[in-house]
């Protein structure tokens, strides 16, 4: 059988397009990240809008490459094969950051992490909570919120003037605290992505790639940004040095 006729063998049986069962797939991925726990497959079923027979079909193929696993209840969650794909996400960022991250958090005694620019959105790469801290902010690596909302979304505005971040993602306005965050060398936001939690954050122009930032999340309100912001300064040059 040639690729002509099992493509019309694929069209006739109704099956979807091989670019659909990827974006399904990571759809499902995405689900499962954002989600408090462990699902169920109707669960997921009903969150990709598809039968239940073709979420399981989904499932079983990501179970077979452990991106995901279950628990004893037989609901769905995040698998070890992610954490291997991860590992190579960025990976001398990562090997930059964390030291730095490390120290940070520590001294400040605020949860640090790094944040790149994906699209529309900040994504979480990676982060350090101080060790001697019970009240430290909890930020998920993988997690995500719009790039024109919060500092770290400032920090990586003000890497370009406003002309500049129109071309580059002309689908998002850019801010006026970006302008400022551009001055001052630093951001800062207050209850924008998380109620009741302030954040400071300063760009990361990192070689060949677009701007990440790195930042810090606290609830304290004794605390002097620009102060946070020169520290997180200082910290970042050092992780581009590292990068050069």
């Amino acid at each position: 059988m040639t690729a002509n006729s099992l493509e019309r063998d694929d069209r006739s049986a109704g099956a979807p397009s091989p670019s659909q069962t990827l974006s399904r797939g990571i759809q499902t991925l995405e689900i499962l990240a954002a989600a408090d726990g462990p699902l169920t497959i109707a669960e997921i079923a009903a969150a990709l809008a598809v039968h239940r027979s073709v979420a399981y079909r989904i499932l079983r193929t990501l179970e077979d490459h452990s991106l995901l696993s279950r628990d004893g209840s037989g609901r769905f969650k995040l698998g070890a094969g992610l954490a291997v794909l991860a590992r190579s996400v960025s990976r001398d960022l990562q090997a930059a950051a964390l030291p730095e991250l490390t120290a940070l958090a520590n001294q400040l005694d605020m949860t640090a992490f790094v944040v790149i620019w994906d699209r529309h959105e900040c994504v979480t790469l990676t982060t350090v909570e101080p060790h001697h801290s019970r009240g430290a902010v909890v930020q998920r690596p993988g997690s995500r919120h719009p790039v024109d909302s919060g500092a770290p979304g400032i920090a990586i505005q003000s890497a370009f003037d406003e002309a500049g971040w129109t071309d580059a993602c002309p689908m998002v306005p850019y801010r006026l605290q970006a302008a400022k965050a551009r001055g001052l060398g630093y951001a800062e936001s207050h209850d924008e992505v998380i109620a009741g939690v302030s954040s400071v954050a300063v760009p990361l122009a990192l070689p060949e790639d677009k701007p990440a930032a790195l930042a810090v999340v606290y609830v304290r309100s004794d605390q002097d940004p620009a102060a946070v912001g020169a520290e997180l300064a200082k910290r970042a040059e050092r992780i581009i040095e590292q990068m050069l």
